[in-house]
Order: structure tokens, then C-alpha cells, then sequence
């Protein structure tokens, strides 16, 4: 959704109220009201920011471990010191 351009445009038409409600020198109550609507489109955006930031990091995570997996699979006959740490380091993200 918020990829979409009518999410865009409804951001855009915040930031045009803003700046047209104090180009018109409207009422205090007006410019209020212009203010904190641009605070809380902010405020949804950074969050979903945030959460699409957390998204992506745990979806590169599930493919790192995938790749750590796949490289033990493949050595699993063999025993080295490099490959019990990656056995270790598989899920470590959730244990911090």
C-alpha cells in the first residue's frame, strides 16, 4: 500500500494543505490542524519504514542461515573448527 501511487498522492495532498494553509494565512485553529496532520503522516511513515527495515533484515537473515545450512550439508562428513562456528552462528540473531 504504501508503495502505491495513491498513497502518494495522499502524502502529497498533506503537504500541499501545509503549505497552502499558511501561504493563505488562515486561522490558528487551520494551521493547527494543517501542523499535526503533517506530524502524523510522519509518524506513520517513519514507523512503517521502520517495520519494512525489520522485514527486510529478517528476510536476509533466513537466507543466510538457508546458505549456512546448505555449505554444513554439504561438509557434513568433514569436522573444522570454521564450520562448528557456523553451526553456532545459525538463529544467533534470536538469541540477542
Amino acid at each position: 500500500m504504501t508503495s502505491s501511487p495513491l498513497f502518494f498522492l495522499i502524502c502529497l495532498a498533506f503537504v500541499g494543505f501545509f503549505t497552502a494553509a499558511h501561504a493563505a494565512h488562515l486561522p490558528l485553529e487551520l494551521l493547527l490542524l494543517a501542523g499535526e496532520s503533517m506530524t502524523a503522516v510522519t509518524l506513520l511513515l517513519l514507523a512503517l519504514l521502520k517495520d519494512s527495515e525489520m522485514r527486510a533484515e529478517h528476510a536476509t537473515q533466513r537466507k543466510l542461515d538457508a546458505i549456512a545450512r546448505a555449505l554444513l550439508d554439504m561438509n557434513e562428513d568433514r569436522d573444522s573448527r570454521a564450520l562448528r562456528e557456523l553451526k553456532e552462528s545459525i538463529r544467533m540473531e534470536e538469541e540477542t
